[in-house]
């Protein structure tokens, strides 16, 4: 995330993109966390776990990563990211809400 407006300069975006582009990585990461911390919860103790959690999570992980992009592509296109940036910020809210159940449940699931 540090690196993005270094990498954004090199693929030549403006201002706008890049000021974007770190909103949807600020926005991104922390949902991709909350994902990944339920897909890892659920794989505990598993054996094999690490392939399993990527067959659960790597579908989960492709909105998120749609919409980051898309926001993006967006503005660079002149159509504005604010439709982009508030489906993903929807998708943070309801993963910081259901997340933290979900990662509960699992782990109780695990222990038994």
């Amino acid at each position: 995330m540090v690196l993005s407006p270094l990498l954004g300069i090199q693929f030549d975006l403006d201002a706008q993109a890049l000021g974007v582009l770190v909103l949807s990585l600020l926005i991104g990461t922390p949902l991709l966390s909350l994902v990944g911390a339920v897909g890892a919860a659920l794989t505990l103790g598993v054996r094999g776990g690490n392939v399993l959690v990527a067959l659960l999570v790597l579908p989960l992980y492709i909105p998120a990563l749609v919409f980051g992009a898309g926001a993006v592509q967006a503005q660079v296109s002149g159509l504005g990211a604010t439709a982009h940036l508030s489906i993903l910020a929807a998708m943070l809210v309801l993963a910081a809400f259901f997340s933290p159940w979900t990662c509960s449940a699992a782990l109780r699931i695990s222990l038994e």
